[in-house]
């Protein structure tokens, strides 16, 4: 935004309107830009035209959910300013990277961090589970019901009743799946090539 300040006249100084000759003009002119730069080097502030940028920005209420282990959540109200729409002004934010941001947050400079989601998302607390035994189990673990609901879905039963044209394609080479999927994967043991030959045929080699 460019800053610009009214006129500015010394005591007993003559305004360029009121003369008659061009000579009072000329020398009124240059008298009062003079002025200006004696009082700009001064170091006082200049007068700035109000314009509609300069009008305080409007806030909105956000409300917050604060997590704490062994404590229920609880919801605070905040009140921040919406920032500028201007695409100048966010693109000449200064920018934090990650290498400044884990060390102040180690430091301890960073007392929370807020997640900024707009209101057609998902809200956090619709990840939330409701179980009475959500103790017992681990804090990765899914529901049972939930794995339940997953493991019915990927049934035999339910990939027929999807209509799928692969399913007899598959259903021919069903001893080819696994019972049950193993939770991690297998120890790695290298790769081997075995040929079982006929007894009676012979073998050639061919080279690309």
């Amino acid at each position: 935004m460019v800053e610009t300040e009214s006129p500015c006249l010394e005591e007993g100084e003559v305004s360029s309107s009121s003369s008659s000759s061009s000579e009072t003009s000329a020398s009124s002119s240059d008298s009062r830009r003079l002025t200006k730069s004696k009082r700009n080097r001064s170091g006082r502030h200049l007068r700035r035209r109000s314009t509609a940028g300069d009008q305080a920005l409007s806030s909105e209420i956000l409300n917050v959910v604060e997590y704490s282990e062994g404590s229920p959540n609880q919801v605070r109200a905040n009140e921040v300013e919406n920032p500028s729409s201007d695409a100048v002004t966010i693109t000449g934010l200064p920018g934090l990277s990650w290498k400044h941001f884990l060390r102040d947050l180690k430091a301890g400079e960073i007392e929370q961090v807020c997640l900024l989601t707009g209101s057609d998302e998902p809200t956090v607390l619709a990840n939330a589970v409701s179980d009475d035994a959500s103790s017992s189990r681990p804090k990765a673990a899914e529901p049972k019901s939930v794995r339940e609901a997953r493991f019915a879905a990927q049934s035999w039963q339910a990939f027929q009743d999807s209509n799928n044209p692969v399913y007899s394609l598959a259903r021919e080479f069903e001893d080819i799946f696994p019972k049950k999927i193993s939770a991690e994967l297998p120890v790695e043991r290298g790769v081997r090539h075995e040929i079982d030959l006929v007894p009676g045929s012979k073998y050639c080699v061919t080279r690309q």
